[in-house]
Formats: C-alpha cells, structure tokens, sequence
C-alpha cells in the first residue's frame, strides 16, 4: 500500500499547506521564490509517482484515487492564492483573468462530480492525450505566475503564465466537453 509512488504523491498532498503559505504573502519575494521551487518539486513527484508505478509494476488503488486528487488540490490552492487579495496587494491573477482560472476550477469540479458518477457505473474514462496536454499547460502556466511573483522585476514571466492560463482554460473547455459527451451516454 505504501510504496514509493504513494509515498510521492501523499508528499504533493502535505506540501500544500506550505505551498499555501510560501504565496500567502504576496509582496514576499522570497516566498514566492520558495514556493516556485517546492511546486517544481511537486510537479517532479507527480511525474515520478506515475513513471514509477508503471515500471515497477506497482500501480495500486491507492495510488490510482490519490494522485489526481493531489493534482486538483495542488491547483486549486494556487489559483485560489493567485487570484486572491491581500490588503492592499492586487491579485497575481487579476481581473479578466481570473475568468480562465475560474473555468480550470470549474471543469476540474465537474470532472471529479461526472468520473464519480460514472464509476458508480463501473464506467471507466480513461484520460485523454488533450487532457494531458491541458493538465501540463495547466501546471506551465501557475508555475509562470508564482515565478512571477518572485522576480517582478521581469514581467513577461507574468504575461506567460496569463496567455498560458487562457491556453490551459481553453483545452479545460474541450476536454471537460470530451468528459461530458461521454457521460451523456450513461445517463437516462
């Protein structure tokens, strides 16, 4: 139950709490220089849980349950950072913006609500290459913005992780539709 790959993916999901507070402080250079480096480090055991478990043969249930709630969580808190206000420090993720981070949330939400059902069917709907190509742009883009929190002095780091988010809102958008359809044949 504990192997190594469980073990990577339960320490995405006790880093959070830390990620969390490394962005707390928005005028905190440091901190954001800090959490920049634990969620690369986060997105490196997401990717090494997954490589792991396949080539060791050791893919278990556990794994399987834990690792995309890892991802969501880990999403879901940094948007929820990046678009909030704190004092009088605007949001890293401001205003139209926060649209595109709202539908990432959104579909996110949907998806977990519809693979819930579907299991309930004992339908699986297996992850889609576009879905991977989302979920990487998706990461790329956050990633961007809490690197742009620690260097504002270059703000097209900013304007990266922004265009990156409207890319990764749009593959949301027509994967979450993928997810959809395919539910849509399930329900009655």
């Amino acid at each position: 139950m504990l192997t190594l790959p469980n073990l990577l993916t339960l320490s995405r999901i006790v880093a959070i709490p830390l990620l969390a507070w490394f962005l707390w402080w928005p005028d905190w250079i440091d901190g954001y220089a800090a959490g920049f480096v634990l969620y690369c480090l986060m997105g490196i055991t997401d990717y090494f849980d997954g490589y792991l478990a396949r080539t060791q043969g050791t893919v278990s249930k556990l794994g399987v349950f834990l690792d995309p709630i890892a991802d969501k969580i880990m999403v879901a808190a940094v948007i929820l950072l990046l678009v909030g206000t704190r004092g009088a420090q605007p949001a890293i993720i401001p205003g139209i913006h926060q649209i595109a981070a709202l539908v990432i949330l959104l579909r996110e939400i949907a998806v977990s609500g519809l693979r819930e059902f579907l299991a309930q069917l004992q339908v699986s709907v297996p992850v889609s290459k576009l879905a991977k190509w989302k979920t990487t742009l998706q990461l790329v883009s956050l990633g961007a913005l809490i690197l742009g929190g620690a260097l504002p002095a270059a703000p097209w780091v900013d304007q990266v992780g922004l265009w990156t988010l409207w890319g990764a809102a749009a593959l949301t958008l027509v994967t979450g539709w993928d997810y959809l359809r395919v539910g849509l044949k399930h329900m009655d």
